[in-house]
């Protein structure tokens, strides 16, 4: 996995870079304390698989930055960076399009965890931070969902609870390569580019409600 951490701190980036340069496979490829200078580095060929983005930078913060990089289209995902777990910056950064957060302070095993589940995308990270944030500071907009079979909707409503393929498979009682193909139906159906959008999408649209 190629990797870019972005962080207006030096010594934030060191340490980063330290933590993921350690593991087998993965290299850290660029680094930037700005959020303009991130934009650039997803746009390059070939761009990062994984960016590390601070949320509160000076000029363009990362909620801007993560904005204009997923809105490009790219495959690049962004893991969002932040002090504070409760902070509506963090939903702001992951209605932008981050695929996830991870406090500064993480245990690196915990941030390397991070790393390689928002690199697959295969569940959502870190389910029960992930839904309190949304639960919270998501608005229903009222303008629904498109027409989804019974299935999509199945599928959805055990997305928004923070459930990987494997168990959605399990629940459903389908195939693991059932559920991916369903999942990227609802993904395009819903306009969004991961399943952290699709959970954001379910509670903005009213379909889930919190503390369902």
């Amino acid at each position: 996995m190629r990797i870019a951490i972005v962080d207006d701190d030096p010594l934030v980036r060191i340490g980063l870079r330290a933590i993921l340069a350690s593991e087998p496979g993965w290299e850290v490829v660029a680094e930037a304390g700005d959020g303009d200078t991130a934009v650039a580095i997803a746009a390059a060929d070939p761009a990062p698989d994984l960016i590390l983005m601070d949320v509160r930078m000076p000029g363009t913060d990362g909620i801007e930055a993560t904005r204009r990089i997923t809105a490009g289209g790219t495959a690049v995902r962004v893991l969002v960076l932040t002090t504070f777990e409760v902070d509506e910056y963090v939903y702001r950064a992951l209605r932008a399009g981050a695929s996830g957060f991870v406090l500064k302070r993480t245990p690196p095993a915990r941030l390397i965890e991070a790393a390689r589940v928002v690199g697959t995308g295969e569940s959502l990270l870190f389910p029960a931070s992930t839904r309190g944030i949304i639960e919270r500071f998501a608005t229903p907009s009222g303008a629904g969902l498109p027409e989804l079979s019974e299935r999509e909707r199945d599928v959805l409503r055990l997305l928004a609870r923070g459930l990987s393929n494997a168990e959605i498979a399990t629940e459903l009682f389908l195939s693991v390569q059932t559920v991916k193909s369903h999942v990227a139906t609802l993904l395009a159906k819903l306009g969004v580019r991961d399943r952290t959008q699709a959970v954001v999408a379910a509670y903005e649209s009213g379909f889930v409600t919190p503390g369902q």
